[in-house]
C-alpha cells in the first residue's frame, strides 16, 4: 500500500473523529441529553402500590443504616 493512501486514511479518520467529538460536546452543552421531566413523569404514572413499596424500601434502608451505625459506634478493638 502506498504512503499517500495510508495518509489519506489517517486524515479522514482523524477528521471524522474530531467531528464526532465536536458533535458530542455540542450535544452536552446544548442540553440534548438532559431529561428534566423523567423522574416527575415516572412518579406521576406509578401505581399507589409501587409508591408504597418505594417508601418501605427507604425506611428499611434507613433502619439498616441506623443499626450499622450503632454496631460501629459500640465497637472497641481488643487489647
Amino acid at each position: 500500500m502506498d504512503g499517500w493512501i495510508v495518509g489519506m486514511m489517517l486524515g479522514a479518520s482523524t477528521l471524522l473523529g474530531a467531528f464526532g467529538l465536536w458533535a458530542l460536546l455540542w450535544g452536552i452543552r446544548s442540553g440534548q441529553f438532559d431529561d428534566h421531566k423523567k423522574f416527575i413523569d415516572g412518579a406521576q404514572f406509578d401505581s399507589e402500590e409501587a409508591l408504597q413499596d418505594a417508601v418501605m424500601m427507604e425506611r428499611k434502608k434507613a433502619d439498616i443504616l441506623k443499626e450499622k451505625h450503632k454496631r460501629e459506634k459500640g465497637y472497641a478493638p481488643p487489647d
